[in-house]
This record gives C-alpha cells, sequence and structure tokens, in this order.
C-alpha cells in the first residue's frame, strides 16, 4: 500500500500576525517622522514665505502680517487666516501688500504670491510659491523672463467709486496684449499661464477693493511703531 507523504500546513495565523505588526511598526514610524519634521517643514516655508515678499515688493526690507476679520485689519495672531502681508521700506514707508493666491492649474493646485502698490494700483511683483507644472513647459510661469515681465506693472486700477477693479486681469495669447491689464501668456504652456490670470484676476477682484478701503489701517501701523 502506498504511503502519502503529508505536509504540514503553513501557519497563517503567524504569518498574518508579523504583517500586521509590521504595519504598525511602519505607520508608527511615518507618523513619528512627520510629528518630527512638522515644525522644520513650517519654519521652511514661513522663511521661503518672507523671501518671496521681499521679491514681490521690491524696495521693502520689513514686513507685517495683518488678517482680515469681516470689515476690517489687525495685526495678525498666529492661526490666523485670511491674510495679507504689508511690505515697508527702511524709512518705515509702505511699499504695498502681498498677497497669496491660490487656483487649478494643468497639473495641480497652484499657489502664487503677489505684490500690489495702493498709490499706483498696479501689481509689482509675481512669485510662484508651490506649483506642479510640467517641467519644460507649465513650469516656464516661474522662470521665463518674458512672461514674469507682466508683473512689473500691471494695471489693477479701481473704478471711479474705488469699489471694484475697473477691468479684470486676464491672460491672452503670446503676442496679442494690447491693455496694461492683460497678461502676456506662454506658447506651449497656454493653460498654465491662462491659469495665472485667472488666479490673479479673481483675487485681485476680492481684496484690491478691501485693501484699498484699509490702507490707512497698514500705514498707520509703521507710524505708530516709529514712535515708540
Amino acid at each position: 500500500m502506498k504511503e502519502t507523504t503529508q505536509i504540514a500546513p503553513t501557519n497563517s495565523f503567524k504569518m498574518i500576525k508579523a504583517m500586521a505588526l509590521i504595519g504598525i511598526l511602519c505607520g508608527l514610524l511615518i507618523v513619528l517622522t512627520y510629528e518630527g519634521t512638522l515644525a522644520r517643514i513650517a519654519d521652511l516655508k514661513e522663511k521661503a514665505l518672507q523671501e518671496a515678499i521681499f521679491k514681490v515688493l521690491p524696495g521693502s526690507t520689513q514686513t507685517q502680517a495683518f488678517s482680515y476679520n469681516k470689515s476690517s485689519f489687525d495685526i495678525a495672531s498666529k492661526g490666523d487666516q485670511n491674510l495679507v502681508y504689508a511690505g515697508y521700506d527702511e524709512n518705515g514707508e509702505l511699499i504695498g501688500l502681498a498677497i497669496v493666491a491660490s487656483g487649478q492649474g494643468y497639473a495641480d493646485v497652484i499657489r502664487v504670491l503677489y505684490g500690489y502698490s495702493i498709490d499706483n494700483q498696479k501689481i509689482i511683483g509675481f512669485y510662484v510659491l508651490e506649483s506642479k507644472e510640467t517641467p519644460g513647459l507649465g513650469d516656464k510661469i516661474e522662470k521665463d523672463p518674458s512672461f514674469l515681465s507682466n508683473f512689473e506693472a500691471l494695471d489693477a486700477s479701481l473704478n471711479e467709486a474705488k469699489s471694484a477693479i475697473q477691468n479684470k486681469i486676464v491672460t491672452v495669447k503670446k503676442g496679442e496684449k494690447v491693455n496694461e491689464w492683460e497678461i502676456d501668456g506662454i506658447t506651449g504652456a497656454t493653460i498654465s499661464s491662462r491659469a495665472i490670470g485667472d488666479i490673479i484676476g479673481k483675487s485681485t477682484q476680492k481684496w484690491i477693493p478691501i485693501i484699498y478701503k484699509n490702507q490707512s489701517v497698514f500705514k498707520k501701523y509703521r507710524n505708530e511703531q516709529s514712535q515708540q
């Protein structure tokens, strides 16, 4: 009579237990790494933002964050939302306001910072804070000199009542810019450059009338600081 060899069954419970333990350990390591680097990442982002403010507000040497609440601005505290950043020169004169704005690009959300001069009613600087646009194409919004020159003196004038933007900022096809409130687009990066026009167009419509109306708050702050 033929003997049959019996194979000991695999202890599946031990395997599952080991896999679960490994999963728990990996998850714990991820959480600990995240928690351990969170403060560092926040500090780096804050430093990058401060450097960007100086870039979009040429001539500024010091900044102050303000938060908007319903109808007025106050000096910002930690955790406040709806922030804008006032930039001042070495004499304490207000250069302008730096404003964060974001919107959908071609690949993902684009987050930008732009500078606004109250006295000239113009956008005077632009910087991309976060973008995942296609390298070599969409990322030209960050480094193309011709495109970036759009934001050296981009018209953001208010209407006569100072209640709204006179002409909405928009992106046009490369070479078709005829008005001071138009952004000359990028050939080969049409969607990305148009996205910038949409982002800044919507943001200026929201923020510029409010900032203009409350400009005394930003100027008063530096006057008070200089008297202390």
